[in-house]
């Protein structure tokens, strides 16, 4: 089965052409024929001329970034984008929400549409739509909350998997608090599940696991795409524990999506460092294991500087257990493996009952994913995708600072000049406010 990637914005299609091209060198590096022929009918189709055509539609208000991902593609002679699998205009959505929503998107409803609907119908059978936008600018966000409306509205029963780049904390730009919510807000309705990558953690993995000394937008893209690859690859499912895994979108919301006001998803990946510091490193399943169970609770985004001392409460009586939350709760939780020695990999750990809600049932709250296949050039590799609180503060503190904006009228003006009230302000916050305060009570 097919899955549709829809790169939005500078940020979708930066990452988009990245991850494309990380799971094709995943994919031929690996001896197995098997994994190789189901990443490329998941992800490519083949043009006529044998060359693999990625499964995709590239949607930016300006024309840049897509010309230099078409022709990043093609110069690599490996695999490229189809010939009429993109829209640009001239002119961007100037960091605003509202001008990609109410402007942008509407005024080219029917041409991405078409494209959309041209790219779906080349499939044979569709798993799913992974959409790849930054919830912080103008294109990103606001036309991609529309495209994804229109998705929602096109293909109903079909699966939709956002990813969404969260902005750092510093600020990139000015509205981004604004664009952040409204589109938080929206998606969270129209999606299946939503994956967060959050720029400040990723900046922090390409300093202290990477060692890059200057950082740069390829090298955050490079991690998050490497991180997407791990779970987006072939693999032996639940569902599917005898062949690689054919729907690898659906597999992923019913592993860890177990209700549907809770869909929030992070990623955490064990190890992660450097090509070159690769071939001096060993590590056993023990060991990465060990680590990535407490990077899990403990609510650390990477194996540096966990917070060891955070422990699971075990055996106390439900009422004291609220009053003192010392530890990331979950709903559910995917760990997928990948590498040597897989079957001596011990998973217990991350069954323990006290990790999850209660209300969840036990066979709900934990499944796992393995390859023999290592991936991107890692012996052993450990990804989680954890539907937790992990995200709580990241999303707090974006409310926060958009509300305390938003009762001083700060830039209001920029929204309803395109049609935003305030109202639909107030409507947003009400949500994100709603569903903060379930992941808190979990």
């Amino acid at each position: 089965m097919s899955v549709v990637t829809v790169q939005l914005g500078q940020c979708g299609n930066q990452i988009g052409t990245e991850l494309f091209s990380t799971l094709y060198e995943d994919s031929a590096a690996a001896r197995a024929k098997s994994y190789q022929h189901c990443s490329h009918e998941s992800f490519f189709s083949q043009s006529s001329d044998g060359v693999l055509v990625a499964r995709s539609v590239l949607i930016d208000m300006e024309p840049k970034v897509i010309t230099q991902a078409i022709a990043k593609a093609s110069k690599s002679g490996k695999w490229r984008y189809g010939d009429k699998s993109q829209f640009c205009q001239k002119q961007g959505s100037g960091n605003n929400w509202a001008n990609g929503y109410c402007v942008h998107g509407p005024r080219h409803k029917d041409a991405v549409e078409d494209l959309l609907r041209r790219e779906v119908e080349r499939c044979d059978r569709l798993a799913g739509i992974f959409t790849m936008m930054s919830v912080a600018g103008g294109t990103g966000s606001g036309v991609g909350t529309y495209v994804t409306q229109c998705l929602r509205d096109m293909y109903p029963h079909s699966f939709i998997l956002n990813h969404l780049t969260w902005p750092y904390g510093t600020g990139e730009v000015i509205l981004q608090n604004y664009n952040s919510v409204l589109t938080l807000s929206r998606l969270y309705s129209l999606s299946d599940a939503l994956i967060v990558h959050e720029n400040d953690t990723v900046h922090k993995i390409c300093s202290q696991l990477m060692n890059i000394k200057h950082i740069s937008i390829a090298d955050v893209n490079k991690v998050i795409a490497h991180q997407l690859g791990s779970v987006l690859q072939p693999a032996y499912t639940t569902d599917s524990p005898a062949y690689y895994s054919r729907n690898p979108i659906g597999e992923l919301l019913n592993s860890v999506v177990c209700h549907p006001e809770y869909k929030l998803l992070s990623l955490l990946n064990i190890p992660q460092m450097s090509q070159t510091s690769l071939a001096y490193s060993a590590y056993t399943w023990p060991g990465l294991l060990k680590h990535l169970r407490q990077m899990l609770i403990a609510n650390a985004r990477m194996e540096e500087g966990i917070d060891w001392k955070v422990r699971v409460p075990m055996n106390q009586p439900e009422g004291a257990r609220t009053k003192q939350i010392t530890f990331n709760k979950s709903l559910s939780n995917l760990l997928i493996l990948r590498g040597k020695d897989i079957l001596s990999a011990d998973t217990g750990a991350f069954k323990e009952p006290g990790i999850y809600v209660p209300w969840v049932p036990t066979d709900g709250t934990f499944s796992m994913w393995h390859s023999p296949v290592p991936f991107n050039s890692y012996e052993k590799l450990a990804t989680l995708v954890s539907n937790s609180q992990s995200l709580l503060n990241p999303m707090d503190n974006i409310v926060k600072k958009a509300w305390n904006m938003f009762t001083s009228r700060a830039y209001i003006h920029q929204y309803t000049k395109f049609g935003i009230s305030e109202e639909d302000f107030l409507d947003s916050f009400t949500m994100l406010e709603q569903l903060i305060s379930s992941y808190t009570h979990l």
